[in-house]
């Protein structure tokens, strides 16, 4: 393969993907271990860690990602098979800022890519990726001969979880989805430290995800969990995606719980005992959060979406508690800031086990607002940025008013629209919200006709 060959549209808003096989080959990993050895060290870096989910594809890839990082002289700390928290403690921990995560998060089992940072900045994202993509096309690598260290950093995540959480008498009873995914290689035992009583579904890891796709922010992906809550009369569910930053959570009646309203029940839970009383939540995120956050006495920051973003953003601010609408969140209050689905999930464990109330009763009293699901219209790459200007033109000819933080969110007194280009893959993204079934119906019709016309 030449690097001339490698397809530009794999470097995207927060990592590389793309299809394996398709244009995420063991020669496109080479080159990217060869670009990302020699960029390392021209600013400074001798060492990085690598690691890589349990996708089917992820074994060769990581292969030949190391053989292209050592061959440029570059030492490589090889964490093998772990998931994407565990990637980001292990650089906490060894503190070697630099290094490669393989994995496609939650996209299909055919999927894979690669989350890079370069330095203490984490993920890169943006730019940042557009001009690796040029440094890599370039070709001007360097030449040495690196080592590969292997290091297992299980125990150490182990250890931290111990210190990172304090459970109250209440033994509650938690089912918990792995769907699968690399989160199976760790979730029981990390689960076992504690005193909860624990049933776990699709725990087996297997990188073909036979029996859902791993994205716990997709309610009908849940829907076993679902009834295994209502079975087992458990006081909680939780899943987990394929990489294991995000989590997906069930009430103790079968009810999904979106991300927006759990990290609600966070945030009452912690405001008191935090020094800044500042929270970042993303644009897709209900207003609901914004009210009850000012309800509270605190503040709420709207920051644009995807964890490469929303985390730099809550470390950069020295904010508590961060979160977006897909399952990504982060504690800064007493755990490192870093987005893992398994200690979201047990902060909520640790709320019940401190009280007699139920996950539904926690939820009382939010603010009643009518939300869509995300909903996605397939547009290639080039072509869903051209629609999203358009739909801001328009806007803007109507005098709305708008936010353009993370594509357009239009904002109306009685609710919202939001229309952006995803990040992740070919499409454009839509959520609606209002504070009445018949407004959110009318903001819908509205501007699903835009995209609908813009996009033919």
């Amino acid at each position: 393969m030449q690097i001339e060959n490698i397809d530009r549209h794999i470097f995207r808003g927060y990592d590389i993907r793309g299809v394996y096989g398709k244009n995420i080959t063991e020669d496109v990993a080479y080159y990217i271990g060869l670009g990302f050895g020699s960029y390392i060290q021209d600013i400074g870096k001798s060492k990085c860690i690598v690691g890589h989910d349990n996708r089917l594809s992820s074994p060769a890839l990581y292969n030949s990602l190391i053989k292209g990082i050592t061959e440029t002289g570059v030492e490589v700390i090889s964490l093998d098979l772990v998931t994407t928290p565990m990637y980001y403690y292990a650089a906490i921990k060894l503190n070697i800022p630099s290094g490669v995560m393989i994995t496609a998060s939650h996209n299909p089992k055919d999927e894979n890519g690669f989350k890079i940072a370069f330095d203490e900045s984490g993920n890169a994202k943006g730019q940042e990726i557009q001009d690796f993509y040029n440094y890599i096309k370039k070709g001007n690598f360097k030449s040495g001969e690196g080592t590969v260290t292997n290091y297992n950093i299980k125990p150490d995540y182990l250890e931290l979880f111990k210190k990172s959480l304090d459970f109250g008498d209440r033994r509650v009873k938690v089912v918990i989805d792995c769907g699968n995914g690399t989160p199976s290689i760790i979730a029981k035992e990390i689960f076992s430290l504690f005193n909860i009583e624990v049933i776990d579904i699709f725990c087996e890891s297997d990188g073909s995800f036979p029996n859902h796709h791993p994205d716990p922010s997709i309610e009908e992906n849940l829907t076993v969990l679902k009834q295994k809550v209502l079975e087992n009369h458990a006081d909680l569910g939780l899943a987990f995606d394929g990489d294991g930053d995000r989590v997906g959570v069930i009430s103790e009646k079968g009810v999904f719980v979106p991300t927006d309203y759990y990290m609600i029940v966070i945030i009452r839970n912690i405001i008191n005992d935090v020094r800044n009383k500042t929270f970042l939540y993303d644009v897709k995120c209900t207003k609901a959060l914004q009210d009850e956050i000012e309800r509270l006495g605190g503040k709420g920051i709207c920051y644009r979406t995807g964890n490469s973003y929303t985390k730099a953003k809550v470390r950069e601010d020295d904010l508590p508690f961060g979160g977006e609408l897909s399952g990504h969140v982060y504690f800064r209050d007493r755990f490192l800031g870093f987005d893992s689905g398994i200690y979201a999930g047990l902060r909520l464990v640790e709320i019940l086990s401190k009280t007699d109330q139920t996950l539904t009763d926690l939820m009382q009293n939010i603010p009643v607002y009518y939300s869509t699901e995300e909903i996605k219209f397939p547009s290639d790459d080039e072509k869903k940025f051209v629609v999203v200007e358009k739909i801001l033109m328009y806007a803007q000819n109507q005098n709305y008013e708008v936010l353009t933080i993370d594509g357009v969110k239009i904002l109306f007194d009685d609710g919202w629209a939001l229309i952006r280009a995803s990040n992740t893959g070919p499409n454009i993204t839509a959520r609606f919200e209002a504070s009445t079934k018949e407004r959110l119906n009318d903001l819908q019709n509205e501007f699903v006709n835009l995209i609908n016309t813009y996009n033919s």
